[in-house]
């Protein structure tokens, strides 16, 4: 991965608790269209805190989870412990990746593969990826509904505050097909499951403090600030600090043809 070394250290105790998880019944949906059995081996590529990877353990696999921040790693081997599940850790990203190993009949990757260079990646994959298995990458995106009225404006504030070299990478994971398309993976289906949920004021301040680019660590003495102004912006649109949000969490599988 190209981010920088320490750039999610401090966001780690704030990922698993803010950040949206992959309903059971999308990761359920994917097992049974990528025809996974269990016991068959997943990689989850730059797992964080392991939502991904506990998540697939807790439906049979045999899971690797390997992310190039030890805090990330430490955080999923006790959300692991907590879950009751067992999960193999590998310190590394995706230029650490290499032919021996596997092979994996599913690589899957949340929120993570906007942050590689992605031919590159593809490529090892394909040589690491069992035949008649795939590639699952996954994101979150907000409809343009009333009640993700919020979501503008965390999104104008994280703008105010975002860290040059980071912008570029907004949105990027969004759009997957002109890599696969360049790749071994080029049968793509897409699967998703809408939400709706309450949140507060402090859930969406820490949900932009879990993020790269308004990370603690990130932003230095501009944390505090950051939060404040967000609280306040939020608070002007609901005087209660009481929103809904709707969002919609993605899983697309890329396999190769015939598969």
């Amino acid at each position: 991965m190209s981010s920088s070394p320490g750039q999610f250290q401090s966001a780690a105790a704030l990922y698993d608790r803010y950040r949206l998880s992959y309903p059971d019944r999308l990761i359920a949906r994917l097992v049974r269209l990528a025809g996974l059995k269990p016991g068959d081996a997943v990689l989850d590529l730059g797992c964080g805190t392991g939502m991904l990877a506990i998540a697939f353990a807790k439906a049979g696999m045999a899971v690797t989870a390997m992310d190039p921040q030890s805090q990330m790693l430490a955080a999923a081997q006790s959300a692991a412990h907590a879950a009751q599940v067992t999960v193999a850790l590998a310190q590394g990203g995706s230029h650490d990746l290499a032919p021996q190993m596997g092979p994996f009949r599913l690589v899957v990757m949340g929120r993570s593969f906007h942050w590689m260079d992605r031919g590159a990646t593809l490529a090892m994959l394909d040589r690491i990826v069992a035949a008649g298995g795939g590639v699952a990458l996954f994101h979150d995106a907000h409809p343009p509904v009333a009640e993700n009225g919020w979501f503008k404006t965390l999104c104008d504030v994280q703008d105010k505050y975002r860290q040059a070299g980071l912008s570029e990478r907004r949105g990027g994971h969004r759009r997957y097909e002109p890599f696969l398309f360049e790749s071994a993976f080029t049968q793509i289906d897409g699967l998703s499951v809408t939400i709706r949920q309450s949140l507060t004021v402090d859930d969406i301040v820490g949900r932009a403090l879990s993020m790269s680019a308004c990370a603690p660590q990130m932003l230095g003495e501009a944390a505090e600030e950051f939060a404040a102004s967000l609280s306040s912006a939020l608070r002007e649109v609901s005087r209660d600090g009481k929103f809904t949000e709707v969002a919609e969490l993605v899983a697309v599988l890329a396999r190769r043809p015939n598969a």
